[in-house]
C-alpha cells in the first residue's frame, strides 16, 4: 500500500444479524484528497465511518487509516483522525473554550500547544465571538463549528465528517462547507452528506454506495459522464416571434421531439414569457446546431440554448434507484446504517469472546 494512501478499505463487510450493511467494499483515499461519500439512507455510509473511526469492527475485510489497522491498532488510528459524527459530541453545560481545552487534554496536548492550536481553530472555524459562551446557548451552526474545532484540536492529518451540515439553515450550511474547503487544503477529508451540491462545491471526487456496495468511485466529471446522456435546455418566447405568430407549448414540443437524436424531453416551469424544455441526447452527439436551425426555420425567438452534462443528482438517482424501489416495498424494516450495534455478531467479536472464556 502506497504511503500516500491515508484511508484504505479492502473487501470490507459488516453484518448485523442477518442484515448485511456492507458487502465487500473497496476504496482508497489519498493524501490531500477531499472525497464525498454519498448514498441513500441505509446504504452503509455511517457504518463505514464507524468502522474507520474504530467505533465498531468489521465482520470481514481490512480497513486501515494512515497505515494502521482499525482492529489491531485502534489507538494509533484515533490519534491520526478527527471525527465529527452527525450529532457533534458536545457537553451542553460547558463553555466553548473549556470544552475544547477538555478535548485537548483528552488528546494529550499541553496548555502551550493547546493555546497555539486554538489560534488557528478560532480563525478557521469562526469561534472568536462564542469562546466564553455556554454551548447550550449556541445555534446549530455554531455547535457544528465547535464540533469541527474538537475534530481539529490535535491537528490530525485525516478528517472524517458524517453529515456535518444536517439540521442547519442554508447560511449555516454554506459557512460549514466553506470551513471544510479551507481545512481541506492541508488534510485528507472523507465527507458524508446527502447534499450533492455540497459535494460539487467541496470535493473533486465522490464515492457512491448503495445497498452496502460501491456503485461509483471517481472524479465528479467521470461520474456525471456515466449516464451516457447529455442535457439540453431550450427556451423560446411565447409572446413574440421573428416571423409569424408566437408558438404554443404544444407546437414547440412537437417540433423538438421530431428531431433525430432526442431521447426524451420534458417541459420546465417558467414565467409566462417563455416555453422552456429539457432535452436528453446521446453523450457523443451535439444537438445544438440542429436545435438552432429548427428555431430559425420556424421563425421563433430563441431566448436560451445550452448543453450540460447530466447533473450529479441525476446520476445519483440512476445509480441508487434500486434502493429506493426496495424501500417502497412492504417488508420487514432493516436497521438503518448499523444502528443495531447491540446485535453485532461479528466473527472477530465472537473470536475475542471465545478467547476470553478460555483464558486466552
Amino acid at each position: 500500500m502506497s504511503t500516500d494512501v491515508m484511508i484504505y478499505a479492502d473487501d470490507l463487510s459488516k453484518r448485523f444479524g442477518t442484515f448485511r450493511a456492507l458487502d465487500r467494499i473497496r476504496f482508497e483515499v489519498r493524501r490531500g484528497e477531499v472525497v464525498g461519500f454519498l448514498g441513500p439512507n441505509g446504504a452503509g455510509k455511517s457504518t463505514t465511518m464507524r468502522i474507520l473511526t474504530c467505533f465498531i469492527s468489521p465482520t470481514d475485510g481490512t480497513a486501515k487509516v494512515h497505515g494502521h489497522d482499525v482492529f489491531d491498532e485502534p489507538l494509533e488510528v484515533r490519534r491520526k483522525i478527527g471525527y465529527l459524527p452527525q450529532r457533534a459530541p458536545l457537553y451542553q453545560d460547558m463553555r466553548v473554550w473549556d470544552y475544547l481545552r477538555f478535548v485537548a487534554q483528552m488528546r494529550g496536548l499541553d496548555d502551550v500547544t493547546f493555546k497555539s492550536r486554538m489560534r488557528k481553530i478560532v480563525e478557521v472555524c469562526g469561534l472568536a465571538q462564542v469562546l466564553g459562551k455556554d454551548i447550550r446557548t449556541l445555534s446549530h451552526g455554531y455547535r457544528q463549528r465547535v464540533g469541527l474545532g474538537q475534530a481539529l484540536v490535535h491537528d490530525p492529518p485525516i478528517l472524517i465528517l458524517d453529515e456535518p451540515t444536517s439540521d442547519l439553515d442554508p447560511n449555516e450550511k454554506a459557512e460549514v462547507i466553506r470551513y471544510i474547503k479551507e481545512i481541506g487544503k492541508e488534510r485528507t477529508i472523507l465527507l458524508s452528506t446527502h447534499n450533492l451540491a455540497e459535494v460539487e462545491t467541496a470535493c473533486a471526487r465522490a464515492i457512491i454506495v448503495s445497498k452496502g456496495r460501491i456503485v461509483a468511485d471517481g472524479p465528479l466529471d467521470e461520474i456525471r459522464a456515466r449516464s451516457g446522456k447529455i442535457r439540453y435546455v431550450v427556451s423560446v418566447s411565447e409572446k413574440s416571434a421573428e416571423t409569424g405568430k408566437a408558438p404554443t407549448a404544444t407546437e414547440v414540443q412537437s417540433a423538438l421531439r421530431a428531431l433525430a437524436g432526442v431521447r426524451s424531453m420534458s417541459e420546465m416551469p417558467t414565467d409566462d414569457k417563455a416555453h422552456a424544455f429539457e432535452i436528453s441526447g446521446d453523450q457523443d452527439g451535439d444537438l445544438r446546431s440542429d436545435l438552432f436551425r429548427l428555431v430559425v426555420a420556424k421563425g421563433w425567438t430563441l431566448l436560451e440554448l445550452r448543453r450540460d452534462s447530466q447533473t450529479l443528482e441525476d446520476v445519483f438517482r440512476d445509480l441508487t434507484k434500486d434502493s429506493e424501489r426496495r424501500d417502497r416495498k412492504m417488508g420487514i424494516a432493516d436497521d438503518d446504517d448499523g444502528d443495531s450495534d447491540k446485535n453485532d455478531t461479528t466473527a472477530r467479536g465472537d473470536s475475542q469472546k471465545q478467547a476470553a472464556a478460555s483464558g486466552g
